[in-house]
């Protein structure tokens, strides 16, 4: 099985808007809930059942999935870790990272 890290990048004029951010994860099937970690936070290797995507707030999250590059997620920018994917997270910098967590429920 392929594993596929999707990113999308923040390509707006304007700071991202959480309320706005909460109501597009919803309206797209995820259940949301609101995160900080401090600077050098960092979560080892570990899987989720469900599809999990992050969204920036602000602050700097930097994420590895098994054996593809990392990728630096930075204000406004999102991503999708596929369902039982392997993968790690820490905060890049000397700013907490503040961030969406949308759960998607069915199977990617």
């Amino acid at each position: 099985m392929r594993i596929e890290h999707l990113v999308w990048r923040w390509e707006e004029v304007y700071d991202p808007n959480p309320a706005h951010m909460r109501y597009l994860f919803e309206q797209a099937g995820f259940s949301v809930f609101q995160w900080a970690d401090q600077p050098g936070a960092f979560y080892g290797n570990h899987k989720h059942a469900e599809a999990q995507s992050h969204w920036i707030i602000s602050g700097s999250m930097e994420i590895q999935i098994e054996t593809l590059e990392s990728v630096i997620l930075e204000p406004g920018d999102r991503d999708l870790v596929p369902a039982n994917a392997y993968h790690t997270a820490r905060v890049i910098g000397e700013e907490p990272v503040i961030y969406l967590v949308g759960e998607l429920r069915r199977r990617f």
